[in-house]
């Protein structure tokens, strides 16, 4: 089975041909570095890093940017609101975002342009659409694209522009979804824009956001590459801009394949500061929350669906992931791994097929979860085979190298839990169970697990 994915260009799930067999070209919308990324902003994200692991793991070598948005809106106003420089600003954030990245266990993209190091190609790119006639410029040195000179302005959206009135146009980077309008692709210098300006043609200024990521993606993968991706929240104006802006420059079809998450629902609505459901993934760590049961409730519903994130599930989170690391951890106790040949059970065929089809999370850990409890069962008889046990292990290797969902055992035991567990074990070895219980239910109180194995204790984390 060829892998599907629904395009919402087509509004229909279609067969994956990349441009170039083996290759894939994969553009995600990053973030803008005003502020902490939060809970809602990662669900994208995170739906964006298990596309590239399972492409990765069909076979496909993925060239994936990323870019950073460093100077916008947002950007600007936050940074003279704080006193401080753009480049500042957009530093700090930058830095934080890579550092939640890396504690997500996600696979880092090959790289991060960032929009004020493209601003050559971005004037390029609008000298081209001015020299077409699809852009015009104003007195006040911007220059705006003409969305009726490109009749398939509204395919992506169906927005329809008919009710647009000649001349309307927006300087906002963000507007609303329902007004279409002639939007700037270069915003003449104003005051309020301080030292965040520079030379053009048609004037002194910065660029629009929408221009940006054209720029930025036709400079790292080409003017038609095979896959963007973002939230459906981007999908207008942002995407619908960028096709109209970068098809009218490069007479290229730009995108085939454009793939968009749904919203996160936090804790019953959407996410609000005013709510109190607003969590940046310091805040999840500050309530104890592991990378691992981020990923799972992230994960675990379809990309194309609203889900729900909820503090109250963390518990469940947290114990589904953990089964996954105990599974683990009873293979090795039997030594799958001196077992593994490369071959895998019937159940990773379902698995895989799931997958196949655009994605498809809850029915692909439904078929790997029944694979688990299968093999549990089997290791509970003491039924199972070597050859089992080989294929079980490859399966799992697979399924974690997509999901991330294995904890990490890489932890440090202070000294006074290394005492602790010495004490509990000599209480064993002289047959003082009440001790040892005593003592495994005090290390239980402070966040560690005590297992007792044939191999003697095993301690992780609760």
């Amino acid at each position: 089975m060829s892998i599907q994915f629904y395009n919402s260009l087509k509004r229909e799930k279609e067969n994956f041909v990349p441009i170039e067999e083996g290759k894939v070209g994969l553009y995600t919308c990053g973030p803008t570095v005003y502020d902490f990324a939060h809970i809602g902003n990662f669900r994208t994200f995170m739906f964006e890093d298990l596309l590239k692991r399972w492409l990765t793991h069909l076979g496909y070598r993925v060239n994936h940017v990323m870019n950073i948005t460093d100077v916008d809106d947002k950007t600007i106003k936050k940074a003279s609101a704080e006193g401080i420089s753009l480049l500042d600003l957009t530093t700090r954030y930058t830095d934080h975002f890579m550092i939640d990245l890396e504690w997500l266990k996600m696979l880092p993209a090959n790289s991060y342009p960032k929009a004020t190091n493209a601003i050559p190609k971005m004037i390029k790119l609008i000298e081209r659409l001015l020299e077409k006639g699809f852009a015009y410029q104003e007195r006040d040195g911007s220059v705006y694209f003409n969305i009726r000179s490109f009749p398939d302005y509204g395919r992506l959206t169906h927005i329809d522009i008919k009710a647009q009135k000649q001349g309307d146009r927006v300087s906002e980077d963000e507007y609303d979804k329902d007004a279409p309008q002639d939007f700037a692709l270069w915003k003449g210098w104003k005051e309020s824009d301080g030292n965040v300006a520079w030379d053009a043609p048609w004037g002194k200024g910065r660029p629009g956001w929408h221009i940006e990521c054209s720029a930025m993606s036709s400079d790292a993968l080409g003017d038609h590459f095979d896959i963007h991706c973002g939230g459906v929240d981007n999908m207008f104006p942002h995407h619908e801009n960028e096709i109209a802006q970068s098809q009218c420059a490069t007479g290229e079809p730009f995108v085939n394949v454009w793939l968009h998450s749904e919203f996160l629902m936090v804790d019953g609505g959407k996410m609000s500061k005013s709510l109190g459901n607003f969590y940046r993934i310091s805040d999840l760590k500050e309530l104890g929350f592991s990378p691992e049961s981020i990923r799972y409730q992230l994960l675990a519903g379809h990309y194309r669906s609203k889900i729900l994130f909820s503090l109250d599930k963390k518990h469940e989170s947290e114990r589904i992931v953990q089964r996954v690391s105990d599974f683990q951890l009873r293979l090795i106790e039997n030594n799958a791994d001196q077992f593994s040949v490369g071959l895998f059970p019937e159940a990773y065929s379902e698995f895989k097929n799931r997958m196949n089809n655009d994605l498809d999370t809850p029915r692909a850990l439904a078929t790997f979860f029944e694979f688990m409890k299968k093999i549990n069962s089997k290791l509970d008889e003491q039924k199972i085979s070597e050859m089992e046990l080989g294929a079980a292990w490859e399966f799992l290797n697979v399924f974690d190298s997509i999901f991330g969902f294995i904890q990490s055992n890489d932890f440090e035991i202070s000294q006074e839990i290394e005492e602790q567990l010495n004490k509990r074990n000599q209480a064993r070895l002289n047959k003082n169970w009440a001790e040892s219980d005593s003592i495994r239910k005090s290390l239980h109180k402070k966040g560690w697990i005590v297992e007792d194995t044939h191999d003697g204790q095993k301690i992780k984390k609760a």
